[in-house]
């Protein structure tokens, strides 16, 4: 059943993959049901989680009830335990909304919950990150997860995050980071999809953040809180949570 998941993994395209992830969904879950791991988001338990990933898969890492991965998990926990997202009036923009959180929020009854992308089937506005439709100091809270690694112009996009979040706002701007590496690394010199696939993790991946992102996030205006939410957690937890122990939230403020 693993392989099979991973071969589609590889050959379906990824809004395809959403929209089919709907029927498949029930099946893993009934197949690998169990009690050693436990996806906080639905607190329904398995024995074993799915493999992801393209270049580099993961064993153990994608929950066959909600397809979360493990920074989905983290975030969840962060906003359920850390702050009041789940029970004060607010207005939300989630870009390229992932699938485990998408009917969860929008079944929320205290948010005003919009989303956007530009070919996700999520999406209620389809946008630009770098030229967006909405007005200045709009949003409460902003959901930017794992986009801008796919940004050649992260810088303007970052601008635009800054413009539409209200002062006092709270933004989260997950990515994938090398926390072994200081700088930044990027190069457009590297045309082929499968070095770049080697390099960057993904062929679409225009570079691999390094430590200085929080600092970049500063130089836009944000103010940045560094969260290693899994240091608050046990061993146990986290094992049983499937998370990654020490990747940090970058949760931002204006």
């Amino acid at each position: 059943m693993k392989k099979l998941f991973k071969f589609f993994l590889n050959l379906i395209p990824r809004p395809f993959l959403i929209r089919i992830s709907y029927f498949v969904k029930p099946v893993f879950s009934l197949f690998l049901r169990g009690s050693r791991y436990t996806d906080p988001i639905d607190n329904k338990s398995f024995r074993t989680f799915l493999p992801y990933g393209y270049e580099y898969p993961r064993d153990n890492v994608l929950s066959p009830g909600t397809l979360s991965l493990e920074r989905h998990r983290l975030l969840w926990l962060y906003l359920k335990n850390e702050t009041d997202f789940f029970s004060s009036a607010k207005k939300v923009l989630h870009f390229a909304p992932e699938q485990a959180f998408y009917k969860r929020f929008r079944k929320q009854q205290n948010l005003e919950y919009i989303t956007t992308d530009l070919n996700s089937p999520l999406a209620d506005v389809k946008a630009d990150i770098c030229d967006l439709p909405f007005k200045d100091d709009e949003f409460d809270v902003i959901l930017c997860n794992h986009v801008l690694e796919h940004i050649p112009d992260d810088t303007k996009a970052m601008r635009e995050l800054y413009r539409i979040l209200k002062p006092g706002g709270m933004g989260i701007f997950q990515i994938p980071q090398d926390l072994n590496r200081e700088v930044t690394f990027e190069d457009d010199t590297i045309t082929d999809p499968a070095e770049r696939a080697k390099i960057f993790g993904q062929y679409d991946h225009v570079r691999v953040y390094g430590r200085d992102y929080f600092d970049k996030l500063r130089s836009i205006g944000f103010q940045v809180n560094e969260i290693d939410y899994s240091a608050t957690l046990s061993e146990e937890k986290i094992d049983q949570y499937r998370l990654a122990k020490g990747e940090i939230l970058p949760v931002c403020s204006k």
